[in-house]
């Protein structure tokens, strides 16, 4: 892609990025206090997430399962979370492990 193609890309996108921002804040009060709003509104993000984070840990080339260094910073990152970790050591663990098992393979 040439440099003028990047920089319409990026124009594009951060105009929808507006457009998407100012249809949420033009969406009616009333509309945001439903029972089933607010609970999708707290629960789709981490849906999202979860799914993004396993999607990047797992998914190989053409849809086969691969277990890498990802797999094992994952897994330490669920256990510094079983332990209740603050935020940052959870982080801390996942990237060392991932680190120490990639210096390994």
């Amino acid at each position: 892609m040439s440099a003028a193609g990047v920089w319409i890309a990026i124009g594009a996108t951060a105009v929808g990025c507006y457009l998407v921002k100012l249809l949420g804040l033009s969406v009616p009060a009333g509309a945001l206090e439903r029972p089933l709003v607010r609970r999708l509104a707290a629960l789709l993000p981490v849906a999202l997430l979860a799914a993004l984070t396993a999607q990047q840990t797992f998914g190989g080339e053409g849809g086969a399962l691969v277990a890498d260094a990802r797999a094992g910073g994952l897994a330490a990152a669920a256990v510094a979370l079983v332990l209740r970790a603050p935020f940052l050591v959870v982080v801390a663990a996942a990237v060392l492990v991932t680190a120490g098992l990639r210096a390994l393979g």
